[in-house]
């Protein structure tokens, strides 16, 4: 099939992952709105898609768009899609604990991650990390290593709780710093890494 556009990667994976969530695809109008661009600029990118062999609508009918076969997202090694597993939720303020249990799967285009390593996502809590642009409700794909350079943005572990905060390490303690005034760093003698943050998706 030929070579998508990063935006296409994008919508098509915008639609994989509305059909994972609601069962039924997204309308031009929700494309538009949640890229931030026009009606025609969403129908523009359906278009491409589907004259790469991406996508398949039935005419012009509303919520009729599917993936075609060389895009079957239940399969991780199967067409350009990964699912990356849920497992949680994850505080954006004070710890919480995390059951790591898997509610469903993220799609994600496999470009978009590296062949060589593994991921999972946790849905965000609180507002603590809104300068980062990470808001409550959104959707954190994190890449899982139990190390950290400092001034990443990391899932950790302290006293059995899981948070996400950016990681620094002093002299003698550790320190995770939120991106809100309002709240203060998280200092301890033990941490336990996680992963660090590669994306973020947010459903409007």
């Amino acid at each position: 099939m030929k070579e998508l556009t990063k935006r296409q990667k994008e919508v098509l994976s915008f639609i994989a992952n509305h059909v994972n969530k609601h069962s039924y695809p997204p309308t031009v109008r929700e494309i538009a709105a949640y890229f931030s661009i026009s009606v025609k600029g969403a129908h523009d990118h359906i278009t491409a898609l589907r004259r790469k062999n991406y996508l398949k609508q039935d005419g012009n009918r509303s919520r009729t768009m599917s993936l075609t076969e060389n895009n079957n997202i239940e399969d991780e090694n199967y067409g350009p899609f990964a699912n990356i597993p849920i497992v949680g939720t994850v505080a954006a303020g004070i710890p919480i604990l995390s059951e790591e249990n898997q509610e469903g799967t993220l799609a994600m285009h496999k470009s978009s991650l590296k062949e060589d390593r593994e991921y999972f996502a946790v849905k965000v809590r609180g507002d603590s990390m809104v300068d980062a642009g990470i808001m409550d409700g959104d959707m954190a794909v994190i890449e899982k290593q139990n190390v950290a350079r400092d001034g990443e943005i990391v899932v950790a572990v302290v006293d059995d709780a899981v948070t996400l905060k950016r990681f620094y390490k002093e002299n003698s303690r550790f320190k995770l710093q939120a991106e809100n005034p309002h709240f203060k760093p998280i200092y301890c003698q033990d941490v336990r890494i996680l992963g660090r943050l590669t994306q973020i998706i947010r459903y409007y």
